[in-house]
């Protein structure tokens, strides 16, 4: 650093200019990453215009953002900290409750949030924070610009959103000792990082980088409509260092149901369905119509193995009357689709439990097994969400058909 001579000083005098030395300063490791984790809160309000809020029916990064946020503004030693860095305002007022709001996440999952180490007591000890080094790798994918066409490409993210719920299409976590490369980021893919999804529109030519390796200029859209066009590898890099950064799968991508799977298939589970042997008079008079349909991750006969006590098989052995293995998808999600497609001929009836409770079984539709199986392939093809159940004729119709 330069000094100041003798002269210089005189003139800086007479301009009335006052040097002030700066200090030196440093922070503790564990400041560092507290300051960084609020940026990283900052950044999620600077992209969507508002602080991350606490709700079931949110996405899950705000609420884990907004678990942090809620910590910091309760701890002290937070607060003195990033006082002079809030030029947002976001430290104001107190936590907002968010333990009893979040209840319905794990002990991991907050951990997460937090970024805190599990062996740490205290709870600014914050993890899974960016470092210096990897802000600076992550500088061009923030240097985003808005998107003038984005009403193209809106109606793409609401699709894939839709089907991500129905379970029609699956996100899987990124494992980086499975080798992921530049090849596998290919034009039309949709990918989560930094809990925003973000859709590849194109793909330019290749050019030579300067380690001699072959890169690409992207085109990538982000679903708060911004955009930006950075490498390749710099896509690649980031999605490395983001731990919770997924690939979104193509609605046909692998076996939904099937009977074998491909090598790079996950095994998810099992979709049964089981008829009742109860003599009850509902369940005689329906018996070749009525099933219940469910998903297990086990094997299915241990999961009936004591039908007869347990209400939700109707206090009866069953037969399982068909099986379809399923694979890369979630398996609660899958239920809860099948679930709302069959809700119109969901058995209503209650039964008494060993206890003699009232029990009312949820899982049980008067639905032809044929009718399941084309519930099944549809699922499989991706074309689920233009079609309605009607229970009259035990056929699918598709929702444009439907009278206004």
């Amino acid at each position: 650093m330069a000094k100041f001579t003798e002269e210089d000083s005189a003139l800086l005098d007479e301009l009335g200019i006052e040097v002030e030395i700066a200090k030196a300063g440093s922070r503790t490791p564990r400041e560092e990453r507290i300051i960084a984790g609020f940026e990283e809160v900052q950044r999620f309000v600077e992209e969507h215009g508002q602080a991350p809020r606490h709700g079931e029916g949110l996405d899950i990064f705000e609420r884990l953002y907004a678990v942090r946020l809620d910590r910091m503004r309760d701890l002290d030693e937070c607060r003195a900290l990033l006082e002079g860095l809030d030029h947002q305002g976001l430290l104001a007022g107190h936590g907002l409750g968010s333990a009893a709001a979040e209840d319905d996440l794990d002990d991991d999952a907050l951990l997460a949030a937090l970024g805190v180490e599990e062996e740490q007591a205290d709870i600014s000890e914050l993890r899974h924070v960016r470092s210096s080094a990897e802000k600076r790798a992550a500088e061009e994918i923030a240097n985003r610009e808005r998107c003038e066409d984005f009403d193209q490409f809106k109606p793409l993210f609401e699709k894939t959103k839709k089907e991500l719920e129905q379970g029609v299409r699956v996100s899987r976590v990124i494992r980086k000792d499975a080798g992921f490369l530049k090849t596998d980021i290919r034009a039309g893919e949709f990918f989560i990082l930094g809990g925003q999804t973000l859709y590849i529109a194109e793909v330019g030519d290749p050019i030579k980088a300067p380690n001699g390796e072959t890169d690409a200029r992207l085109r990538v859209i982000y679903s708060n409509g911004t955009e930006s066009n950075i490498l390749l590898r710099s896509l690649q890099r980031a999605i490395y260092k983001d731990e919770t950064s997924r690939r979104i799968s193509e609605p046909t991508a692998g076996p939904l149901f099937s009977d074998q799977a491909e090598e790079t298939d996950l095994a998810s589970g099992t979709v049964y369905v089981l008829r009742s042997k109860s003599d009850h008079p509902t369940v005689s008079a329906n018996r070749t119509i009525l099933h219940k349909i469910g998903v297990t991750g086990g094997k299915i006969q241990r999961r009936i193995a004591n039908a007869k006590l347990d209400a939700t098989f109707l206090m009866a052995d069953v037969e399982i009357v068909a099986t379809y293995e399923l694979f890369n998808i979630s398996r609660i999600k899958l239920e809860n689709l099948i679930h709302r497609i069959f809700e119109p001929a969901r058995l209503d009836i209650e039964i008494k439990d060993r206890f003699g409770h009232p029990i009312v079984p949820r899982e049980w539709f008067l639905v032809p097994l044929f009718a399941i199986d084309e519930a099944v392939q549809k699922i499989k093809d991706g074309k689920i969400s233009g079609f309605r159940y009607d229970p009259h004729t035990a056929a699918f119709i598709q929702v444009s058909e439907q009278k206004t």
